[in-house]
C-alpha cells in the first residue's frame, strides 16, 4: 500500500511542480543564441574528449596486447600506435578549436 501511495505521489508531484515552470513573461520567450552556442561548445568538447579518450585507450590496449604476444614486433607496432594516438589527439584539439569559435 505504501508503495502505491509513493508511486502516485511520484507521478502527480512533477505534474504540479512543472506547471509553474511554464508560467513566464512574454519577454523571456526569446531564444538566446549565446546560450545555444555555449551549450554547443560544451557538448562538442565533451563528446570529443570522451570519444578521444576511448579511442586512445582501445588503441593503446590493442598495441600493448600485440607487443605482449610478440615482443619482437614491438618496433613495428609502436610507431603506428604513436601516429594513431597523435591523430586521435589532433581531432580532440580540432574540436577544442571549434568549441572556442562557438563560445560567445
Amino acid at each position: 500500500m505504501k508503495k502505491m501511495v509513493l508511486g502516485m505521489v511520484a507521478l502527480v508531484a512533477p505534474l504540479l511542480v512543472t506547471s509553474t515552470a511554464f508560467a513566464q513573461d512574454a519577454a523571456s520567450n526569446e531564444f538566446d543564441m549565446n546560450v545555444a552556442k555555449a551549450l554547443a561548445a560544451g557538448l562538442a568538447i565533451g563528446l570529443a574528449a570522451a570519444g578521444g579518450s576511448i579511442g586512445q585507450g582501445r588503441a593503446s590496449a590493442a598495441a600493448l596486447e600485440g607487443i605482449s604476444r610478440n615482443p619482437n614486433a614491438s618496433g613495428k607496432i609502436f610507431t603506428p600506435m604513436i601516429l594513431g594516438l597523435a591523430l586521435i589527439e589532433s581531432l580532440v584539439i580540432y574540436a577544442l578549436v571549434i568549441a572556442f569559435t562557438l563560445a560567445p
